[in-house]
This record gives C-alpha cells, sequence and structure tokens, in this order.
C-alpha cells in the first residue's frame, strides 16, 4: 500500500516496513513455498507502485493476478488486519486498478508478437533447446537472411530459410563454414513441436512495442500489465524465453536516466527459475550484467520463486528488497535452502532467523529492504499488507469488456502478414523453370537465326518463293533445268516405260527435297521473327 511517499510493505505489533520509492529500482525477490502468501504480496505492491503512478508488468501464472482489475470484497482475515494495523486512516479501500490484460496466444488478453528477427537465434535456441552445433546452424541461417535483405518475421519463413540455406549450402560454407544437413533437419522438427505450442500465434506482426507498457492512466495511475501465462506452464521454455527477450530488449532500448526519485518501470518475473533453468553460461553472464546495469535506466526486477538459491548467486547479491515467506524443512535439501534464506538477510538479534522461516504462517514474511542510505535494514518478522484489489480470479466476461475498451486493441488485435523471407523465396522457385526455358529457347532461337540468316546471305534477291523465303542455289538450278511435262514427253518416245520411271523418280526426289528445304526455311523464318521480336 502506497501511504506517506513509501511503499507499506508489512507491520507488527513494534514496527511498520516501508519501502522508499528511490530505492525500489535496486530489485527485489518474494520467495516462499506454495501457498503461503507470495501472490498476495505480489498484488500489494503492483497496487502501491501503481498508485504511485510506476506502470507495472506482471506474470499470471494461476490466472488470480487479474483480479487487480476489480475492487477487493471484505473478508474476516482482511478486515482483522485493516482493523489491528489501523489500515484505513492510512488511505486502505477495497478498489480495482487500471490493468491491460496481454496473452502470447491471444485469449485472455491482447496478442503479444514477436518477430523471428528480433528474437535473434541465441534466444531462439534456448525455446528449440538446440545443441551447440544446430546453434551454429541456426546463426548462419540468421547471418544469410540478413546479408540478403530477407526478413524473418514468423516461422514459415524462419522454415524457409533453413531450406533454403541448406540445399544452396555450397554457396554458404566457404564463407560461414559447414552447414549440417541434419542439424536443419533437427531445427525443423523442433519448430514444428513450437508450432504445436502456438509459436504461430507468438511470432509476426505487428511486433509489440515495450514502451505500450509504459502507459498511466487518466489519473496518472500506472497501468498493470497483467500477462496470462496460465496456458504457457505448458510451454515453459516459450515463457522464459519471453520474459528473457522482454528484459534484454528493454535493457537495449532505453536510455539511461541516472537515479530517479522513482522507477520509470517495475517487471516482476513469476515462477523466475524457470528464467534460469538450462540456460547457457554465455547468456546467463549477459543476464547478469543486465540485473547490475538497468537500474540506471529507472527499471526495478522483482523475481517471484519458492527459493532463493533458484536464482543464481550473482543476480541473487543484487537484489537489495526481500520478503521471505515460509519454506517447509522436510528433507536435507530443503534444510540447506532455509539456511541459504536466512543467510540472506541482515541478522535481527530478537530472533533465530533460520526458525522463524519455517514456522511463518500464511500471510506472514520475513523482510528486509534498503534504507534511505540505500543499506540493508535488519530483518523483520511482520503481517504482509492485504491487497485492495479482488483477490481471486475474474470471470470471462468482465476480463473482455477490459479488453474490448483497451487502448490498444486496434493496433494488436489483428495478425499482419507482409511480404518477407518465404514469399521472396517462393518467387525465386516459381521463376526458376521460368527463366531457365527462357535461357533455353534463347539458346535455340539464336542457333537457328543465325542459320537462317547465313542461307539467306548466300541466295540472289530475285530468287524469292511466295513465301518469301530463298532456296538455296542448287535447288533453283535443279528447278529451273528440269521441265518434267518435256522430259516425261521425251522418256516415253525414246526410252520407253523403263525411262519413263526413272525420269519420273527423279523428278519426284527432286520435288521432295524443294518441300523439306522450303519447310525448313520456314522454321527458320519464323523463330527467327520471334527472336527479333
Amino acid at each position: 500500500m502506497y501511504t506517506e511517499d513509501s511503499i507499506l510493505i508489512g507491520c507488527n505489533d513494534d514496527t511498520c516496513v516501508t519501502l522508499h520509492p528511490k530505492l525500489a529500482n535496486r530489485h527485489g525477490i518474494i520467495a516462499g513455498a506454495t501457498g503461503t502468501g507470495k501472490t498476495y504480496t505480489l498484488k500489494a505492491l503492483a497496487e502501491s507502485f501503481s498508485d504511485m503512478g510506476v506502470p507495472v508488468f506482471v506474470a499470471d501464472m494461476k490466472g488470480d493476478l487479474a483480479g487487480l482489475s476489480k475492487a477487493g470484497e471484505p473478508n474476516e482475515n482482511v478486515s482483522k488486519r485493516v482493523e489491528k494495523y489501523d489500515l484505513q486512516s492510512k488511505g486502505f479501500s477495497y478498489k480495482g486498478y487500471p490493468v491491460e490484460f496481454w496473452d502470447l496466444f491471444g485469449d485472455k488478453g491482447l496478442p503479444i508478437r514477436v518477430t523471428i528477427s528480433q528474437m535473434g537465434p541465441i534466444l531462439l535456441s534456448k525455446i528449440l533447446r538446440l545443441s551447440e552445433a544446430q546453434a551454429g546452424v541456426l546463426n548462419i541461417v540468421f547471418k544469410v537472411a540478413d546479408s540478403e535483405s530477407l526478413l524473418l518475421i514468423d516461422i514459415k519463413d524462419l522454415k524457409s530459410m533453413i531450406n533454403y540455406v541448406t540445399e544452396n549450402r555450397e554457396r554458404y560454407e566457404s564463407e560461414y563454414g559447414a552447414i549440417a544437413t541434419k542439424s536443419a533437419n533437427t531445427i525443423l522438427r523442433s519448430l514444428l513441436t513450437l508450432e504445436e505450442q502456438g509459436g504461430n500465434k507468438f511470432f509476426g506482426e505487428p511486433a509489440l512495442e515495450l514502451t505500450d507498457f509504459m502507459q498511466c492512466d487518466d489519473n496518472g495511475k500506472g497501468i498493470i500489465n497483467v500477462f496470462d501465462s496460465v496456458n504457457l506452464s505448458l510451454a515453459p521454455d516459450l515463457y522464459s524465453t519471453f520474459l528473457l527477450w522482454m528484459l534484454t530488449e528493454m535493457f537495449e532500448s532505453m536510455p539511461e536516466v541516472g537515479d530517479l526519485e522513482k522507477p520509470k518501470f517495475v517487471f516482476f518475473f513469476d515462477e523466475a527459475h524457470l528464467l534460469f533453468d538450462d540456460m547457457n553460461p554465455v547468456f546467463q553472464r549477459k543476464i547478469e550484467q543486465i540485473v547490475r546495469l538497468i537500474r540506471s535506466k529507472g527499471i526495478g526486477l522483482y523475481f517471484i520463486t519458492q527459493s532463493p538459491t533458484d536464482i543464481p548467486d550473482e543476480i541473487l547479491s543484487q537484489l537489495g528488497n526481500r520478503i521471505q515467506h515460509a519454506l517447509r524443512a522436510y528433507t536435507p535439501k530443503d534444510q540447506k535452502a532455509v539456511k541459504v534464506a536466512a543467510e540472506t538477510f541482515r541478522a535481527n538479534p530478537n530472533f533465530d532467523t533460520a526458525d522463524e522461516i519455517s514456522n511463518l504462517g500464511i500471510g506472514q514474511a520475513l523482510v528486509s529492504v534498503l534504507d534511505k542510505e540505500g543499506v540493508p535494514t535488519v530483518v523483520e518478522k511482520v503481517d504482509i499488507i492485504p491487497p485492495q484489489c479482488y483477490s481471486g480470479a475474474i470471470d470471462d466476461s468482465y476480463r473482455e469488456q477490459i479488453i474490448n475498451i483497451s487502448m490498444f486493441k486496434g493496433k494488436y488485435y489483428e495478425m499482419l502478414d507482409r511480404e518477407s523471407a518465404y514469399e521472396r523465396l517462393l518467387q525465386k522457385v516459381q521463376q526458376a523453370p521460368v527463366q531457365e526455358m527462357e535461357q533455353y529457347n534463347n539458346q535455340d532461337y539464336q542457333s537457328q537465326d543465325n542459320t537462317a540468316y547465313q542461307n539467306q546471305q548466300q541466295i540472289p534477291q530475285t530468287e524469292q518463293k511466295q513465301a518469301g523465303f530463298p532456296l538455296p542455289d542448287v535447288l533453283q538450278q535443279t528447278m529451273d533445268n528440269i521441265d518434267l511435262s518435256k522430259t516425261t514427253k521425251r522418256g516415253r518416245t525414246s526410252q520407253g516405260t523403263a525411262g519413263k520411271s526413272e525420269i519420273e523418280r527423279i523428278a519426284t526426289n527432286a520435288a521432295n527435297t524443294v518441300v523439306r528445304e522450303v519447310s525448313r526455311q520456314i522454321v527458320r523464318g519464323i523463330f527467327g521473327q520471334l527472336k527479333r521480336k
């Protein structure tokens, strides 16, 4: 709850723990076993940031964070806590908050889309769980697409590009290295799995602009962006990679602002362990660097998980504001986790931190935050301030009403499909046979045209027939010297029947030769005319 220019986190009989807005971008962690109150704590913090005019992003893994959009209802437990700590005098009242609903699949919120190019080969390799060799082939595909100005927008673009590079690998291997067909086929199979998980809805346009998350309503309250992740629990790689993409994209695109009086934007990463499972060491070092530096861009990061051991030590050391709900130590591994969690706090001489972690009740937590000097406060056991919004999930009709009045519905609701790598490569495939035929015909026409031209140069212009095509000299002379009627008559008189047959045979052969040659000349002339046209 935001009151007296600070965020009220929890109270006990002796004191209240508050977080100064200027230190809120020093990041934080909310940890605890399932059912111990982490979601209530997250809601209360999100409300506080909204009240102070800071936009928020929350991942809704169970569907109950959608209740931030609706005013809460009194219940016995909340009423007792409100009365015990006199929260009404501090400004507590049941109310809803300005919310935008988002969903990768577009079912329970505005669709979120990212292009394949925006995601990049490193994060895409994480989604597809590629080996180092397979990731190398994918990286080559991206480089070829970039060098040939082929846009990779959706999955069909990437599949077409993989096939294109594989079929033309001899052309690219001298520059980029070996392109294994087996690795390319594995990537294609992994893309089929991604499509089954809803990748066709996620990869596309219009692509998300992260600045659209950083909005306030007309009353100056920060918009709470609720990212529905219920279905994404079945696709943890897609969920975690999208959140990591948001983090890296935000870091690379936002300007430096230094230390502000309050954050510009706050991320809450639920199920944070999914972000770091099987993470490439190189990429993990990049995330560690981002966590250290992104606060100078006015962005606060809060990780929600069961145990602090789920977070890499280098990142955990950067989380200055800590809220630890109960952990149950049933096994040696659990006992170790409790010990690690206790060691992350500045000890309180009034109690044993490890013992308290195992005995906290629902809605209770151990809390340590940075004071105004940036020093961690002594850990306190407190009752968490209850949220003012609705405690459970909302019905679909109420959700739909909020989606329909969204300022971004016209921008993101309909998917676009502009010309990209798929269409460009398809055009190449369709044009290839036509180009080959044209090349073949050009060579054939040129050969026949040259033959006709050479024949024409050898024949006088006066020796033309009605068809307009010249006859060869030898044939023309034969036709001039043979008078079929005279020869036949003379043959009948002097030579009889035998002479007649021989003369007719010679005349017939000469006539057939003329007809064949005329036909050839006509065909060559036609080809020549077509070529010249």
